[in-house]
């Protein structure tokens, strides 16, 4: 066994890390720089799960460590809600400009086709900065509950929203629930995440009774959902959960943390459809690699939501904002801005595509959209994907499976990536799999 592996066997618990009798997975990272990954034996891999979609502008970007070392030599940590440093506020102002602020003009402009921009009307953000994607989740929550003082919270079947013991109540899949339902607080109702009309009717005549039974306050979804299996509802479907809402005065969250920042060849997933939420949770690629969150929502609500704060807040945490992350953030969003790595995402998701036409794989059916995406197999290949995953990284790519029965094998590369490394890996997986 590899010594590393054998070290973390005797002392990390034996729940996270799963060690292959074989000795066939995982491998052990030493370093990454752009897509590519070295293990501990020098053994060069092509990245393309991103590291669970993480690392949008390649491992280790230059210009967002650059950002990092910096702010590491120059203030390493601040303190949370009492003493703030100044990138907390101008990241809080950089995600207001990216969301609320840009999404008021294009709801402006689809309404009045010509106007000047002085015309448009303020609608700028509020932002909760958290450490992982499920404190993100678990600040949007506490938000609906408290702007609309009603409990109750409807997510999707196949919903993840992080293992928290708040969103551990709207993550579906029951392996992760079951063993702690003792302790859980059972506020959420699921519905059928729609991925066709015909469900997407289904679906919305489900809510409406739902809403008409219990006291909801927030309905959370994943415009597309990535660990379910990259699952795709009609483009519709966000704009019917936005009527929904409002017509019953709850508040719709959109969980962005995988699918944002460029992920889907957008800026969010929720610009495919041109309807926005009222809150929206924020990771991952947030920082190309660093523990930071955040949970952003419309002003108005927010304000409505959190009292002024006296001098205790009543959700904070040690690292709230921290320094370094903030620093990486905000240099994750010039990088993304100046390399036009969403506009390339969107162009390279549809090459993709079509270069999985010139390599099919008997049985897989592509989905998702730009480098979000994933081959589709029945829920009883799932064993077959996981082998292929096995070999695939045997052969020098990391790859991982997705879907409740591990049948979907999903791409989530740097946006870095480029299409003639896509082509390799379809032709070596179409051999792997043949």
């Amino acid at each position: 066994m590899n010594p590393h592996l054998k070290l973390l066997s005797t002392y990390e618990s034996r729940n996270v890390t799963h060690l292959a009798e074989d000795g066939a997975w995982p491998i052990v990272w030493e370093r990454a720089k752009g897509v590519h990954v070295w293990d501990t034996d020098g053994k060069k891999y092509l990245d393309l799960t991103g590291a669970f979609a993480v690392a949008a502008t390649g491992h280790a970007n230059p210009r967002v460590t650059q950002a990092a070392q910096a702010q590491f030599a120059k203030l390493p940590h601040a303190m949370g809600d009492v003493h703030p440093h100044p990138l907390k506020g101008e990241l809080a102002r950089a995600l207001s400009k990216l969301t609320f602020e840009r999404w008021a003009k294009k709801e402006f402009q689809q309404v009045h086709n010509h106007c000047l921009p002085h015309e448009i009307p303020p609608r700028h953000a509020k932002t909760i900065f958290c450490n992982s994607g499920f404190e993100a989740v678990e600040a949007a929550l506490k938000t609906a509950l408290l702007a609309t003082d009603k409990p109750g919270v409807i997510a999707f079947e196949g919903a993840y929203h992080g293992l928290g013991y708040g969103a551990l109540n709207t993550t579906h899949r029951a392996m992760f629930h079951k063993p702690f339902r003792k302790q859980l607080g059972k506020f959420s109702r699921f519905a059928q995440f729609p991925e066709t009309e015909a469900a997407r009717a289904e679906t919305l005549a489900h809510l409406e009774k739902l809403f008409q039974k219990h006291s909801i306050g927030a309905v959370l979804m994943e415009p597309i959902q990535g660990r379910a299996g990259l699952r795709v509802p009609p483009l519709r479907f966000l704009g019917d959960l936005k009527t929904l809402c409002k017509s019953h005065h709850a508040l719709l969250i959109c969980d962005e943390i995988y699918t944002g920042f460029g992920r889907t060849g957008e800026w969010f997933a929720c610009d495919s459809s041109q309807f926005y939420p009222d809150l929206i949770c924020l990771g991952k690629a947030l920082t190309n690699g660093f523990p930071l969150s955040a949970c952003v929502g419309r002003a108005a609500v927010m304000d409505r939501a959190w009292p002024a704060s006296e001098g205790e807040a009543i959700h904070t945490s040690t690292y709230l904002g921290h320094p370094v992350g903030c620093a990486m953030a905000l240099a994750q969003i010039k990088e993304l801005k100046e390399k036009k790595l969403i506009t390339k995402t969107r162009r390279l998701g549809k090459k993709f595509e079509k270069l999985y036409q010139r390599y099919p794989i008997e049985g897989a059916r592509y989905i998702g959209r730009g480098l979000m995406a994933g081959l589709a197999f029945n829920p009883s290949d799932g064993p077959r994907v996981m082998a292929a995953v096995k070999t695939m990284l045997q052969r020098g790519y990391i790859l991982l499976p997705a879907g409740e029965h591990g049948q979907v094998i999903a791409f989530s590369p740097p946006l870095t990536i480029t299409e003639k490394q896509l082509e390799r890996t379809l032709a070596t997986l179409q051999k792997v799999m043949s």
